[in-house]
């Protein structure tokens, strides 16, 4: 198990995604990432205090500023949510979209999803859902049967199939976690704060990342909510908000990591604090609403945030 980060870990810039600066009671070299996109917008005081001057020009919406030092600790948030492709792993383009085209091959129904295409379905949440709108779209497969009840079913043997060679690639760990995640991951549960893993995917294929690449001694200890576990999926805040009812916290004691668009709305909608990690087929969306914005969490010596960080979000220590 990766140490977790202590408190006073050096948290270093991402890359063109944020910026640092010292914070007032840090030890000297010591930086907190400062560019962060706030949601509260609309409740938050804009004092000239609150936004931090770059190159001669002030910058509100995406500038964010410690608090005072000297102030008290700020509370752990009560649970940590991840999403997970494209926030544990990176799935999509070499996991996710590689599975579902070895099945229409296995099917012969002669589509094949190229990366730009497939950058575009994922706006869709779901992979059944996702299938369904593309077939409604460009027309359903010759093999494909013709009444409605036939098609949810044919959809969801194609989904069936596809889990299992996407499981397949996950069993022989083709695709690692992304940097940051366990040791994230590890400081939480080491500080007694829940985490889950909130995803759109398919629960054994979920339970398969969480198990496989975190290992079953963290799985134990992670709740998953995934798959049709709700009726409707993201950007429907349905799921987030299950999670907090399940785990008994209050959904604004919550911090969502996220990859997507459609992911940052459903934790908003939810009222929760998301931190934004770009992932490959997202980094040019639009995260205005994000509470912050990193190309990734980050492992030694390029750590881009931590508990802590999540923690001050929810004080509000950090203002537009």
């Amino acid at each position: 198990m990766a140490p977790a980060a202590a408190s006073s870990s050096a948290l270093l810039p991402a890359g063109t995604f944020s910026t640092a600066r010292p914070v007032a009671g840090r030890p000297a070299g010591q930086r907190l990432p400062t560019r962060v996109a706030a949601a509260s917008r609309t409740t938050t005081a804009r004092s000239p205090a609150a936004c931090l001057s770059v190159g001669g020009r002030r910058r509100g919406a995406e500038a964010v500023r410690a608090s005072a030092g000297g102030a008290p600790a700020a509370s752990l948030p009560a649970a940590l949510l991840f999403d997970c492709d494209g926030v544990l792993v990176d799935t999509e383009k070499d996991g996710h979209r590689i599975s579902f085209n070895e099945t229409f091959a296995e099917r012969e129904l002669g589509v094949s999803w190229d990366v730009e295409l497939y950058g575009e379905l994922l706006k869709i949440g779901g992979g059944k859902e996702r299938m369904t709108a593309y077939f409604s779209k460009t027309g359903w497969p010759a093999k494909a049967p013709k009444t409605d009840d036939e098609r949810k079913e044919f959809i969801a043997s194609l989904h069936k199939r596809k889990t299992e060679l996407f499981m397949a690639l996950i069993e022989k760990k083709l695709l690692p976690l992304r940097p940051g995640v366990q040791r994230l991951i590890d400081e939480a549960l080491g500080k007694g704060v829940k985490v889950a893993v909130c995803s759109t995917s398919n629960e054994k294929a979920v339970s398969a990342i969480v198990s496989c690449l975190l290992g079953p001694d963290r799985a134990e200890k992670i709740t998953i909510f995934a798959g049709d576990v709700v009726p409707r999926k993201k950007p429907d805040p349905a799921i987030y908000l299950l999670a907090a009812t399940t785990l008994g916290v209050d959904p604004s004691s919550c911090v969502v990591v996220e990859d997507s668009t459609i992911g940052l709305a459903a934790a908003k909608a939810a009222g929760m604090k998301c931190i934004v990690t770009k992932s490959g087929y997202t980094a040019e969306e639009d995260f205005a609403t994000a509470d912050a914005v990193f190309d990734c969490i980050g492992d030694p010596p390029e750590v881009r945030f931590d508990l802590e960080f999540c923690a001050n979000l929810l004080q509000k220590q950090f203002v537009s």
